[in-house]
């Protein structure tokens, strides 16, 4: 008896297996890529939240006087929260493309080699849309904060 190693069933058969096997192994290509890209964007973006609330979160923990002052580097501004009984204050300006705080002394001058790094980030503008309430915009966005005790102190007078 011979065999039939040659038949068209069996070519078929392979074809198919191998066929399938292709497109499995392109959908796991595919799919690892997109996993990839969608995992990258989602870590960018929680960057960037973390970043906007940081910064809301570290002037509402202050919950003092606001003020924009001149940043070290030419052009940009630094954000000073104080605590009007304490004489510190926290500083939060942008120094070589990384936005950084330090608390120190109000008076005191910024030193980026004593300040914590916060993020990185190409832009840091502020700006007070009404009393107690600012903007602060860097790459990642804007967030927006209140000040409650700025707005008190504004809304207090000597009169009667």
């Amino acid at each position: 008896m011979k065999k039939n190693s040659g038949s068209p069933v069996a070519f078929y058969t392979m074809g198919i297996a191998v066929l399938f096997l292709a497109g499995f192994f392109l959908l796991v290509v595919f799919g690892a890529q997109t996993y990839r890209s969608v995992a990258a964007g989602q870590d960018q973006n929680n960057r960037s939240r973390a970043l906007l609330s940081y910064l809301s979160t570290c002037v509402k923990a202050v919950d003092g006087r606001v003020e924009i002052r001149e940043g070290i580097q030419e052009g940009s501004q630094m954000l000073v929260v104080t605590a009007e009984e304490s004489g510190y204050a926290v500083r939060i300006y942008l120094a070589e493309g990384r936005l950084m705080e330090e608390y120190g002394s109000v008076d005191g001058e910024p030193d980026p080699s004593a300040a914590l790094e916060i993020g990185r980030t190409e832009v840091f503008q502020v700006e007070e849309l009404s009393a107690g309430t600012y903007a602060v915009t860097t790459d990642a966005g804007r967030a927006l904060f209140h000040v409650r005790e700025q707005e008190a102190a504004e809304g207090m007078t000597d009169e009667p």
